[in-house]
């Protein structure tokens, strides 16, 4: 049955605002950084620059159920365009960044969009160009006006106009009144999903969705007004809306917005957030930079840091779940602590990390391990957009790198008899927009979601594992299981492996692409002395490959101590001749592989894999930054790698 609202005021996120306003009106609410100096806005200023765009746009004609496309970095006054649409009885449709021109004009088709919100010159091209034919979309907003003055302003407006105009406007009440008719079951955003198999949908959150799991999971994980957070993630995903807006709003806590994203890891070490989430590849990067700083110590350095590392893996994480730990151990880890992990922490923004998460993709356990050696409380959790975010968490105390944790509050999991994992709970989302079919199909009418992923319960801990993608998840053609994301993580653990995908579904063995990761590689190569041009010539450098045979070997003999995936080990593999690239359809926007793609687009690839060729020739349609097609051409070495042979696979 579902839940009353918390409270008869705050029904909607503009209701948390004006509760914030009374409570913490004189505390910082939102910082930016810009020109290099952070400037900061209470919620009482952020209330009033909220307003003031509230009543602009009720000016420029916004109607109740009105759709508004906001697309741009994380910038204050691009969330307080959220929160502004939503005084307006409107409903904010944040866009990716970084989407090309195509993905645009769909979302903004779909939605029927008739304001859109763009933080820069970039954004406003691919607007502009994106509503070539589109009858909805009547005006773009734009924040940063450098590089629009010759522009055609008919159909554009300044985000400082909009905001003027409703300073004068004298429809206060109005727009009052529009706030309060909001209620508990109204939309409160729309997000499209990745796409990973298709179209992305746009998946409607109401109020009650986005306001039940912001309380649940901020009594989780007791968060409070004091935290701090960095907002870097693209403002499109939902982890980006319920931890910057969502749960910002439940308790009021600071969002910070970095300068650019190439100042991210700089502007993160200048916070110093409390609460913190990334996803595996944003932990990797960042192990992957200490470990090549690392190779380039000095020997000294070198052996401090190892030494006291060791005793960190022993020692950090029984400390951090507050298991009992030796006199002796507690002072050596000590003074690791302050020759070495507070440094490390320091420098990399993590020193007064609470808590800290993990998700949308599985983090490989050596990294997950590492973060937590050095005292951090990173946790992992499992969600979806459709489930607003989140449906596992792990406990304070019950962390483990092999799970993702036991139901959120209020959430109920079962497993199918196929093994897929499915859910129900506060934040379910209301349904896909325009799409009652796929609505019906992912939710039953008991409220059920088919998450598409296969997993199971653990017995006495209560804890859900993922295997794989459901759709993923096969079988060799001996009938054992096929898992390949299972392997992929396994081989993304390398800091020189940014991507692998794993192909054996109905075939005698498994075979993968790998991409290089070029900053890891490049400087490996630069210190034994390999010289490249280009990401091509050093993804087929003979001693990369060699490299990269080694990672292959490596992760075949840890996958042949599972007796149930051991038939998973890859016999041939081969680095590819470009990253994997979502402005060329091979990755979503949240940089998960379109598998299906990849295969289709690289079939002659796959095909030599299989065919016992030692190399292939292939040439490649790329997409560049700037819109223009082009291709590559290359001849890739194959390489066969070395198989464990198991007691079952003697057997078969």
């Amino acid at each position: 049955m579902p839940s009353a609202a918390p409270g008869n005021d705050l029904t909607s996120i503009p209701h948390l605002l004006a509760r914030n306003v009374a409570r913490h009106g004189s505390k910082a609410a939102y910082r930016e950084k810009e020109f290099g100096i952070w400037q900061s806005w209470t919620w009482a200023q952020a209330a009033d620059e909220i307003d003031a765009l509230a009543l602009g746009l009720l000016e420029m004609g916004a109607a109740t159920g009105d759709h508004i496309a906001i697309s741009g970095r994380n910038r204050p006054a691009l969330y307080w365009a959220m929160v502004a649409a939503q005084k307006v009885g409107c409903i904010p449709v944040p866009l990716y960044q970084e989407a090309a021109v195509e993905e645009i004009a769909y979302a903004l088709e779909h939605s029927g969009a008739r304001f859109a919100i763009a933080g820069d010159q970039e954004q406003v091209d691919k607007l502009t160009e994106a509503r070539a034919g589109l009858a909805s979309l009547e005006q773009i907003i734009y924040l940063d006006g450098r590089g629009l003055r010759r522009y055609d302003h008919a159909a554009m407006t300044s985000y400082a106009d909009v905001q003027a105009r409703g300073r004068t406007s004298q429809r206060r009440t109005e727009m009052q009144a529009r706030t309060d008719a909001r209620t508990y079951d109204d939309t409160c955003v729309m997000l499209y999903t990745s796409g990973t198999t298709g179209r992305p949908k746009g998946v409607v959150l109401s109020n009650r969705n986005v306001i039940e799991t912001s309380k649940n999971s901020a009594d989780f994980d007791h968060l409070r007004a004091g935290d701090e957070v960095l907002a870097y993630l693209p403002m499109a995903w939902v982890g980006d809306f319920i931890f910057s807006v969502g749960q910002a709003m439940w308790t009021g806590f600071c969002v910070n917005c970095p300068e650019s994203p190439d100042t991210m890891l700089t502007d993160l070490r200048e916070i110093g957030p409390t609460y913190f989430f990334a996803p595996p590849r944003v932990f990797e990067t960042q192990l992957t930079t200490v470990m090549i700083r690392m190779e380039d110590a000095g020997r000294f350095k070198k052996w401090l840091f190892d030494h006291y590392m060791t005793i960190a893996r022993r020692v950090g994480p029984a400390l951090l779940d507050g298991k009992p730990v030796g006199a002796m151990d507690r002072l050596r880890y000590g003074l690791g602590n302050l020759l070495v992990y507070g440094p490390l922490k320091n420098t990399l923004g993590l020193s007064r990390v609470r808590v800290g998460y993990t998700a949308g993709e599985a983090i490989g356990p050596e990294i997950f391990d590492f973060y937590r050696s050095l005292g951090m409380n990173l946790k992992q959790l499992y969600g979806q957009t459709e489930a607003t975010v989140f449906i596992t968490q792990q406990p304070d105390g019950e962390v483990r790198s092999d799970t993702v944790g036991v139901p959120s509050p209020g959430v109920e999991l079962r497993i199918a008899e196929n093994g897929e994992v499915f859910y129900r709970s506060p934040g379910t989302f209301v349904e896909y927009y325009k799409n009652p079919e796929s609505t019906a199909s992912t939710k039953d009418a008991e409220g059920w979601v088919a998450t598409g992923d296969a997993g199971f319960i653990e017995d006495g801990t209560g804890h859900l594992r993922i295997i794989d993608r459901a759709k993923d998840v096969g079988k060799l053609a001996s009938g054992a299981m096929f898992a390949p994301k299972y392997v992929e993580n396994k081989l993304k653990f390398y800091p020189n492996i940014l991507e692998a995908v794993v192909f054996g579904a109905g075939r005698d063995h498994c075979t993968a692409f790998i991409n290089i990761d070029l900053a890891a590689v490049g400087n490996w190569a630069e210190r034994n002395n390999i010289a490249y041009s280009s990401y091509q010539e050093l993804s087929q450098h003979p001693q990369v490959l060699d490299l990269v045979e080694g990672h292959v070997n490596a992760v075949n003999e840890s996958i042949a101590q599972d007796p149930m995936l051991a038939a998973c080990q890859i016999h041939r593999f081969l680095i590819l001749h470009k990253e994997l690239d979502a402005d060329d359809g091979e990755m979503t926007r949240s940089r998960k592989v379109r598998r299906a793609i990849v295969g289709e687009k690289f079939a002659d690839l796959i095909a030599a894999l299989y065919d016992g060729a030692p190399q292939i020739y292939t040439e490649t349609e790329v997409t560049y930054e700037d819109g223009r097609k082009g291709s590559i051409k290359a001849t890739l070495a194959i390489r066969d790698a070395r198989v464990v042979q198991t007691a079952r696979m003697a057997a078969e």
